[in-house]
């Protein structure tokens, strides 16, 4: 296999339009499953004969293959960036909705009798306690839901809206490797440059972590 490099400062232009609409249909896939996700995680979470129910709905959307999906689309959606979104929406939710449920199980049942004990309601309970307290569970799943629909933006290249999956393709059928090593190679930093990404905002958001963090560490140097 031969890479040709002087491809790539010819063909600069077109990856940087095809990164931008890669990343124009997995970042909305991953804002609209989060945005699905947590009211369907709080329900199963509050109603627990809805749990399974749920859960096993997102899996089962998940175990549906992304071609045929997007296919079964198509007569609804048409042939538009919307399918590529909403396909990869549905795939989100395995993860989301069960990272948050797991997340909100894990709120410690004296923190919620604390809070009902000082009068605060359910709903400002689940917003200032619960989903804060969740949140770096809930953050584990959207670094795996952007990763994964950040690959799977690729299957979309066949109904037009592939984004860095163009560039497979276009390799495959002129059986030229540069483009398909161009596409997985930028596809592979644009998931780590999103997972950093996140990492950085979930640190951000939980500054009670890093304290916690720092205080491990402290006790196992002076236990050491």
């Amino acid at each position: 296999m031969t890479i040709e490099w002087g491809w790539f400062p010819d063909h600069a232009d077109e990856m940087a339009r095809l990164t931008a609409d890669h990343l124009a249909t997995a970042v909305p896939a991953v804002l609209l499953g989060l945005l699905i996700a947590l009211p369907l995680a709080v329900l199963a979470h509050r109603i627990r004969p809805l749990r399974g129910i749920i859960l096993g709905a997102s899996n089962i959307l998940y175990t549906i293959p992304s071609l045929a999906f997007f296919v079964l689309l198509l007569p609804v959606t048409g042939l538009t960036r919307t399918t590529a979104i909403v396909g990869l929406t549905a795939y989100t939710l395995v993860v989301l909705v069960r990272n948050t449920v797991e997340g909100l199980d894990a709120v410690p049942v004296k923190v919620r009798e604390a809070s009902a004990a000082m009068g605060t309601g359910p709903l400002r309970t689940l917003l200032t306690v619960e989903l804060p307290l969740a949140l770096p569970v809930i953050m584990a799943g959207v670094r795996v839901a952007t990763v994964m629909s950040i690959s799977l933006v690729s299957v979309a290249s066949y109904i037009g809206y592939g984004g860095l999956g163009q560039l497979f393709t276009d390799g495959f059928q002129r059986n030229f490797p540069t483009p398909v090593i161009a596409g997985v190679a930028l596809t592979l930093l644009l998931a780590l440059v999103a997972d950093a990404l996140l990492v950085t905002v979930q640190w951000l958001c939980t500054p009670w972590r890093r304290g916690t963090s720092r205080q491990r560490t402290s006790l196992r140097r002076k236990a050491a």
